[in-house]
């Protein structure tokens, strides 16, 4: 994965919430946030599967082969 890619999605993941980020020197150290990542996890779990399992069917766009 290219570094800016990388570091765009974890400048959203800091901005989300879900990641914290503290500055090194010239660098940026990301961690994950897992109290809010389960938080999140849970909501979406029972207000959008209802604690089933979700029945999304996959389409030939999803496979990345």
């Amino acid at each position: 994965m290219p570094a800016t890619t990388l570091s765009f999605h974890l400048k959203e993941l800091s901005n989300a919430g879900l990641a914290g980020a503290e500055r090194a020197s010239r660098n940026l150290i990301y961690r994950a946030a897992f109290d809010r990542m389960n938080s999140l996890l849970g909501y979406l779990t029972e207000n959008c599967c209802r604690g089933a399992e979700c029945a999304v069917e996959p389409t030939s766009a999803d496979c990345r082969c």
